[in-house]
């Protein structure tokens, strides 16, 4: 695997890493998840982070074994460009259904 694919895996991974490290090892509640702007907008820039270090991946190997590759970059893309209408329940979703998933993917990749 060429340097800047793993460079630019240990950045989603370092960005996972830190939506997880804003709980604190709490339980992940959507309660507190909407009541926290700080915590949304964290949320927010480190899935953008993500989305655009996958982007980077696809433009050097399109068929690298990641679920849904492409969809993260849309929504990197959405939260940037639509984010008058992001809603709180769409990016909540992203941290208990999909970053999960992902970690486990850029782990073994690494």
């Amino acid at each position: 695997m060429e340097d800047r694919i793993k460079k630019y895996l240990q950045d989603v991974l370092t960005a996972i890493e830190e939506v997880e490290s804003f709980f604190d090892n709490k339980p992940k509640l959507f309660d507190d998840f909407y009541s926290d702007l700080l915590l949304r907008r964290a949320i927010e820039r480190n899935i953008e982070i993500i989305g655009e270090a996958m982007n980077r991946i696809l433009r050097i190997d399109e068929s690298i074994a990641i679920t849904n590759a492409r969809k993260i970059v849309d929504a990197r893309n959405y939260i940037i460009h639509g984010y008058d209408s992001l809603s709180p329940d769409i990016l909540w979703s992203m941290v208990i259904n999909h970053l999960p998933r992902l970690k486990k993917e850029v782990i073994a990749l690494l």
